[in-house]
């Protein structure tokens, strides 16, 4: 590729719940825990909607080996100081069993007015997610790529399921977290504008009429992102175990290379309605990897295990190029040992058949979560 091609820069966000370590319920995070992490993490630390969360956030990596190194710093901190309160953060979507109805929002002015406007929906967000930035400087082209990478976010929602239960109960989802969060506005799959201006134009009427400060308050699941130079997937789960979030932050940046790719040569990925990619969305959040998504080019409906081959071949070219190949094979060891969702299930039905009621047995799946998130750091 030319010096004028994007540098396809990658970003990481994560947000986690902080448990009790001896009753494993969710846990208010200390203004020490907040301050120690705030001061050590410069700036890739801070608070989020609920006072049972945190959020990190990489910086701009050139390459997923940076992204590791930072990553497994950042983890490694919360985890670190949370420990000195008697705390221990879980990357997973959902907890097992905390009620939302038990928890309280941070007191801050973005939070406050997120209250104030969303009412009773705000108060259920329990939820936590992975949000990942790829650096496209040129806006027009965001747009393009935006555009076509839609397509491919139910593959990255199959793999990164891991909220299966809420509040005790295992709600037969995935992923449980979008049933929660699409009860917000502006949110779900995005819509398909034509060009940046176009684009533009939808944040300005809803700025310009004051029903939002600005474009961070559109929560679709992809979106140019309103602070940075970058198209920002937000349909993940968040993945307990390190190296899950690795694969998924690679494939989504081979998928957008590859994107780019075609776009240099004047083709295109093919784009369906977005009525028929929402039912590939709800396939993901209702199955995960287990039933397939729908190839809507073949007319089929195709194991994820397939799906994911021909998606490896399709960017093995920019795996490559990026020198994240490794992070980009990883992801069939999902499908090897189930995702997220699964091994909760599995946890808790192990701990069933161990002679443990449900609530020890929904404690036990906590704790294989604050084993997994210790996982390579």
């Amino acid at each position: 590729m030319s010096p004028a091609d994007p540098d396809f820069t990658i970003g990481i966000e994560e947000e986690y719940l902080l448990v009790d370590c001896d009753t494993l319920a969710l846990a208010t995070a200390p203004d020490a825990l907040m301050s120690a992490c705030t001061a050590e993490l410069e700036g890739q630390f801070s608070p989020e909607f609920l006072q049972c969360q945190v959020e990190i956030g990489t910086r701009v990596c050139r390459d997923i080996a940076e992204a590791r190194d930072d990553l497994r710093r950042l983890r490694g901190t919360v985890a670190r100081i949370a420990g000195d309160f008697g705390l221990a953060p879980i990357a997973v979507s959902c907890h097992p069993f905390s009620d939302w109805k038990d928890q309280h929002h941070t007191d801050k002015e973005r939070y406050n007015t997120l209250s104030k406007d969303l009412a009773g929906v705000a108060r259920r967000m329990l939820v936590c997610g992975m949000h990942v930035h790829v650096g496209i400087a040129d806006q027009a082209m965001r747009i393009e790529l935006m555009n076509q990478l839609t397509y491919f976010l139910p593959h990255l929602l199959a793999l990164s399921t891991s909220s299966p239960f809420w509040q005790g109960v295992d709600t037969g989802l995935s992923s449980y977290r979008l049933t929660v969060f699409d009860n917000l506005p502006r949110t779900g799959l995005p819509p398909r504008p034509q060009s940046w201006a176009d684009y533009q134009l939808m944040v300005d009427t809803l700025t310009g009429l004051n029903l939002i400060e600005d474009s961070s308050k559109i929560w679709w699941d992809l979106r140019p992102s309103a602070r940075f130079p970058t198209i920002e997937s937000r349909i993940c789960d968040v993945s307990p175990r390190l190296e899950s979030t690795l694969s998924l932050a690679a494939l989504t940046q081979c998928i957008t290379r590859m994107l780019y790719r075609l776009t240099r040569k004047n083709q295109q990925w093919r784009q369906y309605d977005t009525f028929l990619l929402a039912e590939n969305r709800w396939r993901a959040q209702r199955y995960g990897v287990s039933e397939g998504l729908i190839d809507f080019g073949a007319g089929t409906i195709k194991p994820m295990p397939v799906l994911l081959d021909e998606l490896i071949a399709l960017v093995t070219e920019d795996a490559e190029a990026l020198g994240c190949m490794a992070e980009v094979e990883a992801a069939r060891d999902i499908l090897l040992r189930g995702t997220s969702a699964d091994q909760q299930r599995a946890a808790f039905h192990a701990a069933r058949a161990a002679g443990l009621d449900p609530d020890e047995a929904l404690q036990a799946v906590v704790r294989m979560l604050i084993d997994e998130f210790q996982q390579g750091l």
